[in-house]
């Protein structure tokens, strides 16, 4: 039995609630049922396609009605989902369908699922010896009644932000989203009754996927959905959505919350409301204080309360959340000595002018343990910085890549997270950065994200365009350079001023002087699909 798709049946059997869809042109709703009614048909077209139980399903599909009841139809069949990396107008579409053949190969896709507004996909997809059916064909099928779903069926297996060229997948299964969809609902108090989520987040990303489109299916919320491009066209639009179906939770990365800030501060008087939102959770890539705070500001005009912003942790290995902070906590910052965290590893706090600011992230939800390892694998006491594990039942079993499947977690259940953090003495979650990306000058940690926070503070820079480069890695001497976007790239003099004051607000801010600054042109610095700084990738941009 799976609680986790009995829960979504229940769901669409009592459940007056659903998915609100169009905005800002043509809106339009579905209730739950109602896509419960659709995932039928669906069903019986992948049955019809010979896909059953245990099997694989990639989907290649925009819109928030075609996959919600595509993903509901791939668990009434016992199979697993796969949302592939969407191309986009700047995507090289040979490289694209390359990458993705790997994917489909990589996780034995039966067949992909294509819609709207990826049609012409089809025809690149099927050349590459693809099998795809697309979502007019499935809903026409004959309706078909869900097969008995298991705890230990994978119902995700989730692409990894850099799944490109060598990809990897997480594998969750029913029982690692029941168990963590109840622990994210139980911290932030949902009520299915009187919350409504707000979202333009991708649904290839576990974020959108499952905080944002499974979690309210599975409970019954009412959602309002746009698309990413949506969002992208217009800010603004996101905060309308807010006020006028007075929502109440939303999510997304920090550089969305810094656009949103500005859009805001250029917004008139009453232009929007924001008093409704009582959670608005900032995750996916680090939390820069600095953008909460200038949030905080810019929203106070439109009611916006400073306690619902909530700086949250969470991978894709746990299925989504980590650490969530309670509601109505609002940004805790903890503040600790520089030269100790850097020398000794050690975040003590600190009353000083120059302490360094740390976002603390929440708590560890609930059935989620977590401990703090030095290199030799020795557990830590609070406020030692090492590397953040974690177990419990919300945790993947494992990856599947290329070479095959791999485990995820060591013989006692532990998780490596692969991020460099710390404990405070209450339980807070604070992540430094990855482990992959520290910098080790001089016997001393410098992290890449206190780097790139100095050099966006320099007038011109695009606003979380800044990345900072690991070189000579484990050598004696490391070293880092740091590459930025301007939209000035055709002012040599302006040019000059940026490479000059990136230097001097890299070594006031965080104490060590990068070897180069190259300034580049906007879109230069690759990021994943979901937008994170690709780190490894940029030493190519380098002079």
């Amino acid at each position: 039995m799976s609680r986790f798709t009995d829960e979504m049946y229940e769901t669409a059997a009592t459940s007056s609630r659903g998915l609100v869809i169009g905005e800002p042109d043509h809106p339009a709703r579905q209730t739950w049922g109602r896509i419960h009614a659709l995932a039928k048909h669906v069903a019986g077209g992948l049955g019809a396609a010979g896909i059953g139980p245990g099997d694989s399903v990639a989907v290649l599909a925009g819109q928030p009605a075609d996959i919600a009841p595509v993903c509901q139809a791939v668990w009434m069949r016992r199979a697993a989902v796969t949302m592939l990396h969407q191309p986009t107008p700047r995507t090289d579409i040979d490289v694209w369908a390359h990458d993705t053949e790997v994917v489909v190969r990589m996780i034995g896709a039966h067949a992909v699922v294509v819609g709207s507004p990826f049609e012409a996909a089809e025809q690149v997809l099927v050349a590459h010896g693809i099998p795809v059916v697309t979502v007019d064909e499935l809903r026409s099928a004959r309706p078909v009644d869900p097969l008995d779903a298991r705890e230990s069926d994978v119902a995700l297996q989730q692409l990894t932000s850099g799944s490109t060229g060598s990809p990897k997948a997480v594998r969750i299964t029913h029982a690692n989203f029941w168990t963590n969809a109840n622990a994210m609902l139980d911290r932030i108090k949902f009520d299915a009754e009187s919350d409504v989520m707000i979202s333009w987040l991708p649904l290839f990303h576990d974020m959108g996927m499952v905080g944002f489109l499974t979690l309210p299916m599975q409970f019954g919320a009412e959602i309002v959905s746009v698309t990413p491009l949506d969002f992208l066209r217009a800010p603004l639009l996101w905060a309308d959505l807010m006020g006028k179906y007075r929502g109440t939770i939303s999510a997304a990365p920090n550089f969305a919350y810094s656009m949103l800030a500005r859009r805001l501060g250029q917004a008139p008087d009453g232009s929007v409301d924001l008093s409704s939102m009582r959670c608005l959770l900032n995750g996916a890539e680090p939390v820069d204080a600095d953008t909460v705070l200038a949030l905080a500001a810019a929203g106070e005009r439109f009611g916006l309360d400073p306690a619902a912003l909530a700086p949250t942790y969470g991978m894709a290995e746990v299925t989504l959340a980590v650490s969530l902070p309670s509601p109505g906590q609002g940004m805790v910052l903890d503040l600790v000595d520089p030269d100790l965290l850097g020398a000794m590893h050690r975040a003590v706090p600190s009353t000083r002018s120059n302490a360094r600011r740390m976002v603390t992230l929440g708590k560890l939800v609930s059935d989620l343990e977590g401990r703090v390892v030095d290199e030799d694998h020795r557990e830590l006491p609070a406020r030692c910085v090492g590397i953040l594990e974690v177990r419990g039942p919300s945790v993947t079993p494992g990856y599947l890549t290329t070479e095959g499947p791999r485990p995820a977690q060591d013989a006692d259940g532990w998780l490596d997270t692969g991020d460099v953090g710390y404990f405070t003495e209450d339980g807070l979650v604070v992540v430094c950065g990855r482990v992959k990306d520290v910098i080790i000058m001089g016997g001393r940690n410098v992290y890449p994200t206190d780097i790139e926070r100095a050099a966006l503070s320099v007038r011109g820079v695009r606003p979380g365009n800044a990345v900072a480069v690991r070189l000579d890695a484990g050598q004696k001497r490391e070293s880092f350079a740091v590459a930025v976007e301007t939209n000035a790239i055709d002012d040599p003099a302006e040019v000059h001023r940026i490479e000059h004051e990136v230097v001097h607000a890299v070594v006031s801010e965080v104490g060590v002087r990068p070897r180069t600054v190259a300034v580049l042109g906007p879109g230069s610095i690759p990021k994943t699909s979901s937008g994170k700084l690709r780190r490894t990738h940029s030493a190519s941009l380098l002079p």
